[in-house]
């Protein structure tokens, strides 16, 4: 019997996973992808960042060259971004990690700490500190190496910024030697409670800013207050500004205000700042004062004139561009000393110096105010401004002298009008028109023109201050022409002048070596002439001048006339600052003055006669000659008292012989009238151009010879 066949039961199958369903393998995908950030994130948020510390400050200590560390807590949270309703995006509503650091600290350079040790002050290890600083990081752009942070919050921040005698800072990071693929996008910066420190031994400066926050305020979140020294001056002030600074939006405007002294000098400011990290659109009012604009040097590192007490307010605006920068302060007013004063100023960095260009102008401008320009104010003004009061009490021209040492730290084309001058003994001055120029060191004023005296006054100045042609000097050069200067204007206090007509016409040519306009002068060579060829002059001035007392009352008692004036010649040769007379002679129909002598401009000394002659008869007439002498200061005049003795004592002789015959002596009755001066030739040789030697060269012989 067979036994019986046994069936084999059929085997299990696995079902295939070709053969599952999309959607299960869809919704596996998903989970597998959702699972690896969940883990992530589950990872972050239980991991004890604490541990990464060590790994991280040394990190970041070798990406900025300086020592890092954070010495308090380190934690990551996730959270929502906190923009107002209107502004959120949708990439708002995703939550980003917030990192948390706590007493964050970081130090100096070594090579600074190393050198400052003996520095004064020394320089300290540390740079800067944070209570907690916090930022979220955005996810998305890892992805293309951009590291963006919408916002980073520092809490009490405390900085130190620090300048060496040898240039050393700390502010500035070394640069990689490898370009990181990575790019920093940080857009918005918060900070409360804070403080700077500055200290600059460049500048000497050692100033600190106490920053806190404020509350209720629309345009503001922060304010600061400043005090201190700035290049050894006392420095305080205060100011507002925004509670976030933006640094990516365009046009998000950021509120700046300050209040600022440092000395004399006061600086406020109220405007906005849009885009900081370009200073694309600085826009704001502008309020400066002081003693004096060449004050503002050690400030702006513009270079301006030395000036009486000013005051401006204005329109700033400014850029930052790579390598360059562009300020235009315009649309302002203000006044200088007693003067109005207005108009437009850019400047421009660049090389190989900065540039500063625009124009400026008064319509009242008071004579003395122009005195500081060239150091020619009183004592009590110099130390108002802040220069040693160094003028002596007995000389007139300005020892004060030029700081040409600033000249090549900017170029410059200025111009400059004046529509009306003043000044305290009236001498009409109108339309003052200037164009100042600084190159290299160079300083020219071409042209230098103003309406004076009913005529015009013309000319070119250049100063040479870059040490190349003179080393510690300046080589000045002076060519200027007047021309139809009324008499009767120039010399609107002297009794008799009134009723004179003349133009005056003259020119100057001189050279010199100095640094200051006593010294220029006192080396100056050239010539300097003038004539009046036409007009007439008071017969009582003349009569005066030549001592004829008798027609001096009769004068009086008639009246004054007009004596036609032939010619009047003035010709100086000028050698090493003395002036000598060439000619110097003043015809008239009635008389005849010639004056010799020289005029010291090295020593501030006159040395003149002055030899009347009358040409017909004279009553009582005591034609000694005229001396001046002393100095600019006090000068000296006086008679030939040996001459006027001999005809008054000829005249007491003769009282006792005959009375009549006693006045001979006294009774001139002059010589011809015909032109004993030589007025054609004196005034052909006046009407030469003058000249000048180079600078540091002396007047040619030649030249100096009296014609």
């Amino acid at each position: 019997m067979l036994p019986p066949i046994r069936r084999k039961a059929p085997a299990m199958t696995q079902p295939s996973t070709t053969h599952r369903p999309r959607r299960t393998r869809i919704a596996l995908a998903v989970a597998a992808v959702l699972a690896v950030p969940a883990v992530a994130v589950i990872a972050l948020l239980n991991y004890d960042w604490n541990q990464a510390k060590p790994w991280l400050n040394d990190k970041v200590s070798e990406a900025i060259d300086r020592p890092f560390e954070i010495r308090g807590d380190l934690s990551l949270t996730w959270q929502r971004q906190g923009h107002s309703e209107q502004d959120r995006t949708w990439r708002d509503y995703l939550p980003l990690p917030h990192l948390v650091a706590k007493d964050v600290h970081m130090g100096n350079p070594a090579e600074m700490v190393a050198k400052g040790l003996s520095a004064d002050p020394p320089v300290p290890a540390e740079m800067a500190s944070v209570g907690q600083f916090a930022f979220a990081l955005e996810l998305l752009p890892l992805l293309s190496h951009r590291i963006s942070i919408p916002v980073l919050r520092f809490d009490t921040p405390a900085v130190l910024l620090q300048r060496t005698t040898d240039g050393l800072n700390n502010w500035t990071f070394k640069p990689s030697d490898k370009p990181s693929p990575w790019k920093l996008d940080l857009q918005r910066v918060v900070f409360t409670k804070g403080s700077v420190h500055y200290v600059d031994a460049l500048q000497r400066a050692n100033a600190s800013a106490a920053i806190d926050t404020i509350d209720g305020d629309g345009s503001y979140g922060v304010a600061w207050k400043l005090g201190g020294q700035w290049n050894g001056q006392r420095l305080s002030g205060s100011g507002k500004a925004g509670a976030v600074l933006s640094l990516q939006q365009q046009t998000a405007p950021y509120p700046i205000a300050a209040d600022v002294h440092v000395g004399s000098t006061h600086i406020k400011v109220e405007g906005t700042l849009t885009k900081p990290t370009a200073l694309a659109a600085l826009d704001m009012r502008l309020h400066v004062a002081g003693a004096s604009m060449a004050r503002l040097y050690p400030l702006t590192g513009v270079l301006l004139p030395e000036t009486p007490a000013f005051s401006t307010e204005g329109h700033l605006k400014g850029t930052l561009g790579a390598g360059s920068s562009s300020w235009v302060y315009e649309e302002f007013t203000g006044i200088v000393g007693d003067s109005d004063i207005g108009g437009h100023l850019e400047f421009k960095s660049g090389k190989p110096r900065p540039r500063l260009s625009g124009a400026v102008s008064s319509k009242l401008l008071q004579f003395s105010d122009l005195g500081p320009l060239i150091g020619a104010d009183s004592n009590d003004s110099k130390e108002a401004r802040g220069v040693a009061p160094v003028q002596p009490g007995d000389k007139v021209l300005p020892v004060e002298t030029f700081r040409t040492e600033r000249w090549t730290a900017l170029d410059a084309d200025v111009s400059f009008k004046a529509e009306r001058i003043v000044r305290d003994k009236e001498l009409p001055i109108h339309k003052l028109d200037t164009e100042v120029h600084m190159k290299d060191g160079v300083l020219t004023l071409t042209p230098l023109n103003f309406d004076i005296a009913g005529g015009r006054f013309t000319s070119t100045v250049k100063l040479d201050g870059s040490g190349k042609l003179i080393k510690n000097a300046i080589g000045a050069e002076l060519k200027a022409s007047a021309r139809k200067l009324e008499l009767r204007q120039m010399l609107p206090v002297i009794d008799g002048v009134q009723a004179t007509v003349g133009e005056v016409n003259g020119d100057i040519s001189l050279s010199a070596t100095g640094n200051s306009v006593a010294s220029l002068l006192g080396s100056s060579n050239g010539e300097v002439k003038a004539v009046v060829n036409h007009g007439s002059v008071s017969k009582l001035l003349l009569e005066e001048m030549g001592l004829n007392i008798g027609n001096v009352v009769l004068a009086k008692l008639s009246g004054d006339k007009q004596v036609k004036l032939n010619c009047m010649v003035a010709d100086f040769a000028v050698s090493k600052g003395v002036m000598h007379t060439r000619a110097f002679v003043v015809d008239t129909d009635d008389s005849l003055l010639n004056v010799s002598g020289t005029v010291g401009l090295d020593n501030e000394k006159l040395d003149l006669k002055l030899k009347p002659d009358s040409k017909g008869l004279r009553v009582i007439s005591l034609r000694a000659p005229i001396y001046v002498h002393g100095s600019f200061k006090h000068p000296d005049v006086s008679i030939d008292k040996g001459v006027l003795a001999l005809r008054a004592g000829g005249a007491l002789a003769l009282i006792a012989v005959a009375p009549i015959a006693a006045l001979a002596p006294l009774i001139s009755t002059g010589g011809s009238s015909d032109d004993s001066s030589g007025c054609g030739k004196l005034l052909a040789d006046a009407r030469a151009r003058p000249v000048a030697p180079p600078p540091g060269q002396r007047l040619p012989a030649k030249l100096a010879q009296k014609k």
